[in-house]
């Protein structure tokens, strides 16, 4: 580990991640379709890179600036998977004008209608997905809802459906193998029952999109899907650990902390790592802010990390009574935390800390942010 480097600090496990994103992409080979993996999770070209490199067709986004960040760097086939507004409908129009390959998504036929309109405006036709809702976590129109046509027939002239897209959120409270693959069928099945339903009213609808990285582990088959999306894979993170679908040693991003003092009558050691380095996201709240490990890496479960000011980590002795946590963590010693959300933790960070694979010296990959 490099002795001067300043914390706290996002590391990145080049190995775990290349590993994460080979089982993700043969899966997806095996699986028989495409995949667009979510790079929201990073917001890093490197890491995207190598999703690509790896048999990737195309990403997803979260927001137009990453798109515009991703296609500035030559990533020319992307979808924004948030849908549309009006207040936006300029800067996609600009993307496309610039010879991006944009997809668009609608969940309305209020704004299929103004997209629409914006487009023939425009002199140009938008791209879009419907969002279907399949398991009422989040937000999409039920497959059987009849505003599903509705939107479908208001996109036309200046826009154009290219069809379905859904995301089982709700897989991230589940947590066996059982739960898990119903979930997946259950999302695959209601996806192409709204992709059906739109076909046989006249519809031409040749994307199905599905995607979480639990369900896009858990799928038995995924007939009639086109492409699958997931994002937090890459790293992984204790959510995912809970759910089931990796283990401790595969999550691949840690935030570097130092110890900067103690509450020995409280069994307290007090890092530089609060909840501005880690976010406030506490997962399933099984592991506070965060699972506490040593400086290799290596879980340290004698250590809680149940609160956070926000530069300052408080974690909680739960070992022997009798031990001097001063004597044990003394003040510059180095821990690492691995987070609950990768998502979110990667966001309150400007760069990652490379540990390379194949060793030699750490690399600095930029990742940004904002909208």
């Amino acid at each position: 580990m490099d002795a001067i480097l300043e914390t706290p600090a996002l590391l990145l496990d080049e190995a775990r991640m290349q590993r994460n994103i080979a089982r993700m992409q043969g899966r997806m080979d095996q699986l028989g379709v495409a995949f667009r993996p979510h790079v929201k999770t990073s917001k890093c070209l490197e890491v995207a890179r190598r999703q690509l490199a790896a048999g990737a067709r195309g990403i997803t986004v979260s927001t137009l600036k990453e798109a515009e960040e991703f296609f500035g760097a030559g990533i020319d086939d992307i979808l924004y998977a948030v849908a549309i507004v009006p207040n936006k409908l300029n800067h996609a129009l600009k993307l496309i004008r610039a010879g991006l390959r944009l997809t668009l998504l609608v969940e309305s036929s209020a704004m299929a209608q103004q997209l629409a309109a914006h487009g023939a405006e425009h002199g140009v036709c938008y791209e879009a997905l419907i969002e279907i809702d399949t398991d009422g976590h989040r937000s999409g129109v039920k497959p059987d809802d009849p505003v599903l046509l509705e939107i479908a027939a208001a996109l036309n002239g200046g826009a154009h459906l290219k069809g379905v897209m859904t995301h089982a959120g709700a897989s991230y409270d589940l947590n066996t193998p059982e739960a898990l693959a119903a979930m997946a069928e259950q999302e695959r099945a209601r996806c192409v029952a709204a992709a059906t339903r739109l076909r046989a009213a006249g519809h031409a609808c040749p994307v199905v999109s599905v995607g979480s990285t639990p369900t896009a582990l858990s799928a038995a088959h995924l007939e009639d899907v086109t492409e699958v999306r997931a994002g937090v894979y890459v790293f992984f993170d204790m959510v995912m650990v809970d759910v089931g679908v990796c283990r401790v040693d595969e999550v691949a991003i840690s935030v570097l902390c130092t110890v900067i003092g103690h509450q020995q009558d409280k069994g307290w050691i007090i890092t530089d790592g609060g909840w501005m380095a880690m976010s406030r996201d506490l997962g399933h709240d099984h592991h506070g802010y965060g699972m506490v490990c040593d400086a290799d890496g290596q879980p340290l479960p004698e250590l809680g990390f149940g609160k956070a000011n926000q530069e300052h980590g408080v974690l909680q002795w739960r070992g022997a009574p009798d031990v001097s946590v001063a004597q044990r963590y003394p003040v510059g010693t180095s821990l690492r935390v691995l987070p609950n959300h990768a998502c979110a933790t990667a966001a309150q960070h400007g760069q990652y800390h490379v540990i390379p694979q194949n060793g030699g010296d750490w690399q600095v990959w930029p990742r940004f942010s904002g909208w």
